[in-house]
């Protein structure tokens, strides 16, 4: 009776453990983004060069003066709840230093989002920080780079579909350079799923 109470009280506290340091991505919004701006002052590469590039299509696409994570379109104001977009890897580096966290790697990306059964959304307007959808096909999330030191970009966006860019399929593959910004590309922050921000 002991070495079963004994066997159990082992089983439950690593599966504790185990449960407590599962990690989930976390979509970094523009609200969350704003405090890391408002704490350091930071200037984001788009910020710097003055302009970002504004996808309209898959297939249309232009630079526009302004275009920042406050104003993605170069126009309208960045909606607080949405994804942050208009950053570079270089910004998002910045963020995790700042906040503790880091990026995933693509891997990571696709074995975490593998368990997560929520529908997938491609409705941008509508995206809320990870709570009831999917984050496959809201935007591009940078990823950190593996053993080619290419940065990979995971999960889709709301411009894609199964018969152009579709991000849902893990074997696509789309490659961005450090410091470049996009209307529909963002990231996300592994946290351990007990400290979900």
């Amino acid at each position: 009776m002991k070495v079963t109470l004994k066997i159990l009280f082992i089983f439950f506290g690593l599966f504790q453990i185990s449960c407590e340091n599962e990690q989930i991505l976390y979509p970094v919004t523009v609200q969350d983004f704003s405090k890391f701006v408002e704490a350091t002052g930071y200037i984001t590469d788009a910020e710097k060069f003055g302009w970002s590039i504004v996808q309209q299509t898959v297939y249309d696409f232009k630079t526009v003066p302004k275009a920042t994570w406050r104003l993605p379109d170069g126009t309208h104001p960045a909606k607080i709840e949405n994804p942050v977009t208009q950053v570079s890897y270089n910004d998002a580096v910045a963020y995790c230093q700042w906040s503790g966290t880091r990026l995933p790697t693509y891997n990571e990306y696709w074995k975490i989002v593998s368990k997560d059964h929520r529908r997938i959304n491609v409705f941008f307007d509508s995206i809320l920080p990870a709570k009831t959808v999917n984050l496959i096909g809201n935007v591009w999330e940078i990823t950190t780079p593996e053993n080619s030191q290419q940065i990979r970009l995971a999960g889709g966006s709301y411009l894609c579909n199964k018969n152009t860019c579709d991000g849902t399929n893990r074997k696509r593959e789309l490659i961005v350079d450090p410091m470049t910004g996009n209307i529909h590309v963002s990231f996300a922050v592994l946290v351990d799923k007990k400290d979900n921000l």
